[in-house]
């Protein structure tokens, strides 16, 4: 057996859904001859395994003789379950579909019944249309050309050639539109994601250089479906990265508009509608409008019933991490932290159970979450165990914003739990920790000073001095634009006012909470 044993068999069976699984085995029963008992017992024990283990599965199996050529046995299976998965799909997916009609007219061609080619040509042609798949009408439209050519131009004339190319123009013209807007977009996040959204005039400069690069593609006279998602979508993360959120809000309301005025779009394309309603909850979430951040979510919640047998695990993954970290946020900016911490139990049975496929990052900003809340109730212990499981991960990529809070978050807790010789220590790892990222906000800054003023002072009277004047440099900080992002995290402000009143943290979220929306 070998050490290096691939997963990639029981990461397929594992994305497959009831329905999947059921269609296989008839599947399997029909189109396999000699080895479809061993095909499905070897599927229904990978099936029931809660980890890969390749070795667990040659011991249960020892002695069979399949296992001489098991590799072989694999991707026989591996191979048997994706044309499967095919047979499965095809009458639901519009693209399997027009291929299969494709392939037909291919077919038609090589016998030379033209006329039948033809017939076939206009079906596909009529459903690629209404379906706006640009790349499989450009296929289309060469098959035609084949024809037309092969027939010795008969029936042809000046008028319809004319027709024919202006048609494949215009399809060319949307295909360049799509990869160049893909281009820009894939650009502008992955300087999104590397470097965040703009702290100062010169990360604006950079985003203005990708947003000038679209304004410079020449656009089609039609827009299809996906171009003009593809718009919208890099006009809301553009707006978004340089800090306009009222604009970045409605080119995603737009989009949203896009999706429901194009009826079934979003069970097409589940990944982009959900992305789209987390995003107007988060902008929501800025405006302080509480109202239309209920509905959205709710809205949210509702897609896994929506999807039905079409949700995959992945999608129910990331649908998992992002209501749950969405409410989690909610509550805690409305001061409801005991709300928040009823989560926990169902969040910790979500965490473990998805723990292999959530992603780093999708697991820090649950930990977050989980941490303010109990925070805001004072159960620092327990705050500091979630925050652990961030400052403690291997994986994260230390460049994340998320890290750098989480690191403060810790300072205040040994803080709270009066952990006076951790303190100076933590402190000092935090500085280390934020010297060698090449961003930092000017509030890590001056928190971090006065922090750590605050931990070398011995008198009680002087902290509380030291505290008001920190209180008073963090509120102007928060009024900034390029530093409040900040404070989506975690409002210091509030803690800091909390501390210089000396009224517990809850109430004071919760007053500022009210204050704003009334």
């Amino acid at each position: 057996m070998s050490k290096t044993a691939s997963p990639a068999l029981y990461e397929l069976i594992k994305s497959l859904t009831k329905s999947e699984k059921r269609y296989f085995k008839i599947y399997a029963s029909r189109h396999t001859i000699g080895e479809v008992n061993n095909g499905i017992r070897i599927f229904d024990f990978i099936d029931q395994q809660e980890e890969f283990d390749e070795e667990d599965l040659y011991t249960h199996f020892k002695g069979e003789a399949f296992l001489n050529q098991f590799p072989i046995t694999k991707n026989r299976l591996y191979e048997q379950i994706i044309s499967a998965l095919d047979a499965f799909h095809a009458k639901n997916d519009i693209d399997a579909q027009l291929y299969t009609m494709l392939h037909a007219i291919k077919i038609l061609y090589s016998k030379g019944l033209y006329d039948h080619a033809n017939r076939e040509i206009k079906k596909t042609k009529r459903l690629a249309k209404k379906h706006n798949k640009i790349a499989i009408l450009l296929q289309i439209a060469n098959e035609e050309k084949r024809i037309i050519e092969t027939r010795g131009y008969q029936n042809a004339n000046y008028e319809t050639l004319k027709l024919h190319a202006e048609e494949s123009i215009d399809l060319t013209h949307q295909q360049d539109f799509y990869n160049n807007l893909w281009l820009v977009k894939s650009q502008l996040f992955v300087l999104l994601n590397q470097t965040g959204q703009v702290r100062s005039k010169e990360d604006v400069f950079e985003y203005e250089k990708i947003y000038d690069a679209y304004k410079a593609i020449k656009q089609p006279k039609n827009i299809s479906f996906e171009n003009q998602y593809l718009i919208y979508h890099f006009k809301s993360a553009y707006y978004f990265a340089i800090l306009e959120h009222e604009n970045s809000l409605n080119m995603l309301k737009e989009n949203l508009s896009h999706f429901k005025n194009n009826n079934g779009q979003f069970k097409k394309y589940p990944n982009q509608y959900f992305s789209i309603l987390t995003n107007i909850i988060h902008l929501e979430a800025k405006n302080g409008n509480n109202k239309a951040i209920h509905t959205y979510l709710n809205e949210l919640k509702a897609l896994p019933n929506a999807l039905k047998s079409s949700l995959t695990e992945d999608l129910a993954i990331k649908l998992f991490s992002s209501i749950n970290s969405i409410e989690l946020k909610i509550l805690n900016h409305e001061g409801n932290f005991d709300k928040a911490i009823a989560l926990a139990p169902e969040i910790k049975k979500g965490m473990e159970q998805y723990n292999a496929e959530l992603t780093p990052s999708r697991k820090a900003y649950l930990a977050f979450n989980m941490s303010i809340a109990y925070f805001g109730k004072d159960e620092f212990n327990q705050s500091l165990k979630w925050i652990n499981l961030i400052l403690n991960s291997k994986e994260l990529d230390q460049k994340e914003d998320i890290v750098s809070f989480a690191h403060l978050v810790n300072l205040l807790l040994h803080f709270e739990l009066k952990n006076n010789i951790l303190l100076p220590y933590a402190i000092k790892n935090t500085k280390r920790f934020l010297s060698k990222r090449k961003r930092t906000f000017k509030f890590e800054t001056i928190f971090l000073k006065h922090l750590t003023k605050i931990s070398n002072a011995q008198d009680k009277y002087k902290i509380e001095q030291l505290l008001q004047n920190i209180e008073s440099e963090i509120e102007a900080l928060k009024n900034d634009p390029f530093e409040s992002v900040a404070f989506e995290y975690f409002d210091f402000h509030v803690w800091l006012t909390s501390k210089v009143k000396n009224k517990p943290f809850h109430l004071v979220k919760r007053e500022a909470f009210l204050a704003k929306s009334a």
